[in-house]
């Protein structure tokens, strides 16, 4: 079973646009959009609370292997389909930011 398929079975992420990676390096968690930029690195997974177009396009720029979008967040139609023009894969959880984070250190 492949390293993200794990935290499909185990953290129950619904998955908004995409496929799913094999794959991942690392996790960023974070909502500021220009800090992320910056801190994002290829292969993460990246979660976040934010929602607008402006996070795809920090994703498709950043490379990421899959943005986690915590607290039951939800995308809206035009940003799943720049999500899914620009091939990034979207998920949802209804658990927080931290709760993802500790799950999946305690994964690795």
């Amino acid at each position: 079973m492949s390293k993200f398929n794990v935290l499909l079975e185990e953290l129950d992420l619904t998955l908004i646009s995409g496929t799913t990676p094999e794959e991942f390096e690392g996790v960023y968690a974070g909502d500021l959009l220009s800090r992320a930029m910056s801190r994002v690195e290829e292969g993460n997974i990246w979660i976040t609370i934010m929602s607008n177009v402006n996070v795809i396009a920090v994703a498709s720029l950043t490379e990421v292997a899959a943005v986690i979008l915590a607290e039951g967040v939800r995308l809206p139609d035009d940003v799943k389909a720049a999500a899914e023009e620009k091939g990034i894969s979207v998920y949802s959880s209804d658990m927080t930011a931290y709760e993802l984070c500790a799950k999946i250190s305690s994964l690795s």
